[in-house]
């Protein structure tokens, strides 16, 4: 991360002009392999539940226990990015998730597979981190917004892998084989970043003296003793999880449950909702309206995706529900607006804690949404209710909190009116 001190610099490589990009496209690679293992339980979950007789709460902790990992650990990815480098921490993490996946493949029944999923998530969790100090500390921030959003669409490519092609895989051998994919994916994106990814000697106050580990983690607790974090976390810890809790877990399940679809179909719904999702960041970040009106448009937007979660609580046609999922996932391309308040919501020192901060709020929402909804559907469905119309109904609820919540709470000075 940009403001703080570093222990080791990385070494330094002679470099052209464009390699920065193509540096950002290798880590963007892991970052869309965490995308897909983040999304492999909506097409998974029926082949799962037919071979380990999974119930809904249960389903819900094998999904969200990646998030759970994935989340708690961005804080300790954040600083070992400010004292190791964008290169070594992303190396010595990411083999942790090559072996979760293989050991999911393998996994003999529901504990195993699980604790793999926790696995997968270590190995994840500076997937995106190590993108968004990348493109902090090589691009010129007036193109944040922009080139951040082309990450996170690039990056959205690993949810079309989750779609049509692993149920292709899933109905044409079984779920064990996608794990086997997903494990030589992994491999293949680790030695990519290996191979192309080094980061210039870094100088002047980014080169001094050393931050202590507990240095690091007083600076970064001391974000939460500014009272505008709050209304950031409240909102990262929702958006990102709407959209993830609906394509990572509930989509397949509900369209087969509710309407009758096969895995593939399923599948093509999910690969039109991914390439909506990978559009929409690009989308919202050339549209971004700046500063002044940025946090209305957050508001806004936050507002929209929750009545269209209302649409799917309260929908029984098929065409409604599908033509409701893929509106929220062009619609999610207004959290890359997010990543551009969180970075002008601080002094420049505080930055990168802030950035892991946010994305550490983001994956334990997903994590906290999914396990929740998980046993809000086995409850409904013990009482003889529609699980997926009160699931959807709760996503609604919580998104509009969150609206009100990030809108009311204290604002960065700066942007206060």
């Amino acid at each position: 991360m940009p403001e703080t001190c570093t222990v080791k610099a990385e070494p330094a490589h002679p470099v052209p002009a464009r390699a920065p990009l193509w540096m950002l496209l290798a880590l963007v690679g892991a970052f869309a392999l965490s995308q897909a293992f983040r999304t492999v339980a909506a097409i998974m979950a029926p082949p799962l539940q037919a071979d380990f007789g999974l119930n809904a709460r249960e389903l819900g902790v094998f999904s969200g226990a990646f998030h759970f990992a994935f989340g708690a650990m961005q804080l300790f990815m954040g600083i070992g990015i400010d004292l190791y480098g964008v290169r070594r921490t992303i190396l010595a993490a990411f083999p942790l998730c090559i072996a979760g996946a293989l050991i999911s493949a393998l996994a003999p029944g529901y504990l195993p597979l699980t604790l793999a999923q926790v696995l997968i998530g270590l190995g994840c969790a500076p997937a995106f981190l190590v993108c968004t100090v990348f493109i902090a500390r090589h691009f010129a921030p007036q193109r944040f917004a922009a080139v951040s959003g082309m990450a996170m669409s690039l990056g959205t490519l690993g949810m079309l892998f989750t779609g049509t092609p692993l149920a292709w895989v899933i109905e044409r051998s079984s779920w064990r084989a996608g794990f086997w994919v997903l494990a030589a994916l992994a491999l293949l994106a680790w030695l990519w970043i290996w191979r192309s990814v080094f980061e210039p000697a870094r100088t002047g106050a980014a080169g001094a003296a050393a931050e202590s580990p507990a240095q690091a983690l007083g600076r970064f607790a001391a974000l939460f003793l500014l009272p505008h974090t709050w209304g950031i976390v409240v909102l990262a810890s929702t958006s990102y999880a709407a959209l993830i809790t609906l394509r990572g877990l509930w989509m397949g399940p509900m369209l087969v449950a509710r309407h009758g679809y096969s895995l593939v179909q399923s599948g093509n719904v999910a690969v039109a909702l991914s390439l909506l999702a990978l559009v929409g960041p690009l989308l919202f970040g050339r549209l971004d309206p700046g500063p002044a009106r940025r946090r209305r448009w957050l508001v806004g937007w936050t507002l929209a995706s929750a009545a269209l979660f209302a649409l799917l609580a309260l929908g029984r046609l098929a065409w409604l529900d599908i033509a409701c999922m893929l509106a929220i996932g062009l619609a999610s391309g207004y959290i890359v607006l997010q990543y551009a308040d969180v970075r002008i919501a601080y002094a420049p020192q505080m930055t990168g804690r802030a950035m892991a901060a946010f994305t550490m709020a983001m994956f334990m929402g997903v994590a906290l949404m999914q396990w929740a909804t998980g046993a809000i559907a086995t409850w409904a469905a013990g009482a003889d209710t529609d699980p997926f119309a009160v699931v959807m109904g709760c996503i609604a609820l919580w998104l509009a909190l969150s609206a009100a919540g990030f809108a009311l709470l204290p604002q960065p000075r700066a942007l206060a009116p």
